[in-house]
């Protein structure tokens, strides 16, 4: 089977690969939010101090707007609700969520592929060369995903911590399990690279147990070729280390349509109403520069070349209380 992956999506919609990515278009960017105890969507990224106008949708019907009509479906869904109700910004009921999150918490993933940055290879791809999957890794439900001005959450003691800004790739399964391209966003996947660099065919699961941010934007268009911006890390109110990435299609060594058609060849990936959140792999950054993010550190990701900001402070997690085990181990060990 192959997936509706971004690479063919098509002969209704197949714009020319060289295109920049078409960011201004308000219909081209769709978001989700809570407010007040309902579902709402919204067009377009709010602009800074700006009130929003937020249109009634139930959950899951962006959703089926992407199955029955592509992305472009989702945005006149929202376009076309006449329900809707201004809220200012900043309001203390409003709560943005990550792009189609499913209300049901095993219904969505956030997974990913490491290690396919071009900066982390020696020698640019063959035109033709032979596709080879990239290492893989499962982070664990959409439901964890902070959005931006989240604390990010790390364990106690992490080795040494880095931030990877990254193009998100969403997807959703139809109800045979057949997985649609429905847009893409941004994403911080903080993790423990010191811990992963001890052992790297062992620990890496391990590395991966830090929480997650993701910017609520659902650009609707192919991935994008390009995207670049800087990252700045905040300590007490100062920039403490700042550098550019990239992190769009011509930044990453493999093809995102062979990664994609590969990982969906796993029927685990192919779960009736699932929807995915695919990180595809970032550029070096402040580990790579020899900087530590500390306890409380702000990673601030500007993706300049897209309009979206991701601002989060990292917070260490308490240490772990003891763990009692019950069962007929344990009990036997007591009798």
């Amino acid at each position: 089977m192959r997936p509706a992956h971004p690479d063919d999506p098509g002969p209704a919609h197949r714009p020319d690969p060289e295109d920049p990515p078409e960011v201004t278009d308000t219909m081209s960017i769709i978001f989700e939010c809570s407010y007040e105890g309902r579902r709402y969507a919204g067009l377009g990224i709010p602009a800074e101090g700006d009130p929003l106008t937020l249109h009634a949708v139930e959950e899951g019907r962006l959703r089926a707007a992407v199955l029955a009509g592509g992305p472009e479906a989702a945005a006149a869904v929202v376009a076309d609700t006449a329900e809707t109700v201004t809220v200012p910004a900043g309001d203390s009921g409003l709560r943005f969520l990550p792009p189609l999150l499913p209300t049901a918490t095993d219904s969505s993933l956030i997974n990913g592929f490491m290690g396919t940055h071009r900066s982390k290879f020696d020698r640019a791809p063959e035109p033709d060369e032979e596709f080879t999957p990239p290492n893989y890794y499962i982070k664990g439900f959409g439901s964890w995903l902070r959005m931006p001005g989240d604390p990010l959450v790390t364990p106690a003691d992490p080795v040494w911590l880095l931030e990877e800004p990254e193009v998100v790739l969403v997807y959703v399964n139809d109800d045979e399990g057949n997985p649609h391209y429905a847009g893409y966003s941004f994403g911080n996947d903080l993790n423990d690279i010191g811990l992963h660099l001890k052992n790297p065919w062992a620990w890496t699961p391990y590395a991966k147990l830090c929480e997650t941010s993701m910017t609520p934007w659902l650009f609707l268009g192919e991935p994008p070729r390009t995207v670049t911006g800087r990252v700045a890390i905040e300590r007490d109110g100062a920039t403490a280390w700042e550098g550019p990435f990239s992190c769009g299609a011509d930044s990453i060594f493999h093809r995102f349509g062979d990664m994609t058609e590969y990982l969906f060849s796993y029927p685990a990936l192919r779960r009736p109403g699932l929807v995915n959140y695919l990180f595809v792999g970032a550029d070096k950054a402040s580990y790579h520069d020899g900087f530590r993010i500390e306890d409380g550190d702000r990673m601030v990701i500007d993706v300049s070349s897209h309009g979206a900001v991701l601002s989060n402070v990292v917070r260490y997690g308490p240490q772990a209380a003891s763990v009692t085990e019950r069962g007929p181990a344990a009990e036997s060990a007591t009798a």
